[in-house]
């Protein structure tokens, strides 16, 4: 029987923790975990360690105090660090004094896997768990989704923060509503925030609550919204819209559930999972001072990024046949021309833009059965050229930039934070694009 390779885990974050020890005891590894840099130290003494995994911030001892005692002490096993942008030149150094390699938060976990497999020179086969049921109307063809829907799976049975990004209209709700209907949380209360429709000075007191006399109108108490959500999940929509001013008091409720509500002076204290989602570059905002870089890191525990239904072409027909058919009230059919002109546009509006059209061109048919080119809008039909772009539907600019990643890669030895500023793009779309290549057959 093959032996395990045991892994030490070390972060102070203990949703994270459970989360990282979880992600590799079902990808084939035994684990130990830790708490800080003093804990590891006496775990590491007392168990046969392969390989550690090692947060850098921690109380006590941290990760690079920690590091350096037990290289002292001649403990030669390759750690891998988890870092936040504020440490790279901390984490760079300890690589050239043997680390083997960092993560910047919030981690992917396929890369940390990557990055194990490497190290410990072993082949990972991931394993392959059936999918939970699916409710009805979750439609997905391509396996950027099935991957997607699969590390939902995976994270929703713990209580790690989530961070959704992606454009508008990609179904970020939908996957939040996933997350919590395949948690333990499920029959308790799910309340999403809004917090782009809620004004700045009404948002606080709809978040925390009020007591008697807060403000001007307020004749009586108030819970908040995270009070009443408590024991269940909080969605917190359009997180990047939130002001700086709130965004501290959230950041106390990330980290053990507290809060004060407006006008009160007793602290009050909640069980919710957060699920944060946005259609900007929150890292950008970060860099910009408009979002706080630690509350960032506190909501992001696992980040999930929804591709734009352009890059998801297996997803549209799938979809689109389920709309028309779910506004037809009965079978409908899509013209081959109609398919292809389809697949081909690139839905700037994403799912919520197919949808709309292909309600309209339902009510074109008349009650016909086959959808054709003339019902879809003007604007779809203009947007498509008669002929694809080539056999692979790679367009000049997307090979151009292809070719570029490729190229700056090379150039920075493969190291995606250096690549990604150069090319002023976040890391996490590079990320994104490097795995898009790997799925259609490059070697990178």
């Amino acid at each position: 029987m093959k032996k395990l390779n045991t892994i030490l885990v070390v972060d102070d974050d203990k949703k994270q923790l459970e989360m990282l020890t979880s992600y590799l005891e079902n990808n084939g590894f035994k684990t130990v975990s830790a708490a800080n840099g003093a804990d590891a130290y006496q775990k590491i003494r007392e168990n046969k360690i392969d390989m550690i995994i090692s947060d850098i911030r921690m109380p006590e001892m941290t990760g690079m105090e920690f590091y350096s005692k037990i290289r002292e002490e001649g403990f030669k096993q390759p750690i891998l660090f988890i870092t936040a942008f504020p440490d790279v030149r901390d984490a760079v150094n300890a690589m050239r004094d043997g680390a083997a390699n960092y993560l910047e938060k919030p981690i992917d976990l396929n890369e940390m896997l990557d990055s194990v497999s490497k190290t410990l020179k072993t082949s990972v086969k991931q394993e392959i768990r059936p999918l939970p049921p699916l409710p009805d109307g979750i439609i997905f063809k391509s396996k950027k989704m099935l991957d997607l829907i699969r590390d939902a799976a995976m994270i929703a049975n713990s209580d790690v923060s989530v961070l959704i990004c992606g454009e508008s209209g990609t179904g970020k709700e939908i996957l939040a509503d996933l997350i919590h209907s395949w948690s333990p949380r499920k029959n308790k209360p799910f309340i999403k925030i809004n917090c782009a429709a809620i004004p700045e000075n009404l948002l606080e007191s709809e978040l925390f609550g009020y007591e008697k006399g807060a403000f001007s109108g307020a004749s009586s108490k108030k819970k908040g919204l995270l009070e009443e959500a408590d024991g269940g999940t909080v969605m917190l929509d359009e997180i990047g819209e939130m002001p700086l001013s709130l965004q501290s008091k959230l950041l106390r409720v990330t980290q053990d559930g507290s809060f004060i509500p407006l006008g009160g002076t007793n602290q009050k204290k909640v069980d919710i999972r957060l699920i944060a989602a946005t259609n900007r570059d929150i890292m950008h905002e970060v860099q910009e001072k408009r979002f706080r870089e630690d509350l960032f890191y506190r909501l992001s525990t696992f980040e999930f990024f929804i591709p734009p239904l352009c890059e998801r072409i297996p997803d549209i027909m799938p979809l689109a046949l389920h709309f028309a058919n779910e506004e037809g009230g009965m079978r409908k059919r899509f013209a081959d021309k109609t398919t292809e002109i389809m697949e081909h546009y690139t839905w700037p509006g994403n799912i919520r833009e197919l949808y709309n059209a292909v309600k309209r061109a339902v009510l074109l048919t008349g009650g016909g059965e086959t959808i054709f080119p003339e019902h879809l809008p003007k604007r779809i039909l203009d947007a498509v050229p008669d002929t694809p772009t080539n056999n692979s539907g790679e367009g000049v600019l997307d090979k151009i930039e292809r070719e570029m990643i490729f190229r700056t890669l090379e150039r920075n030895n493969y190291n995606r934070s250096e690549t990604a500023r150069e090319l002023k793009m976040s890391r996490r779309t590079l990320t994104y694009k490097i795995r898009r290549y790997r799925e259609a057959g490059y070697d990178i």
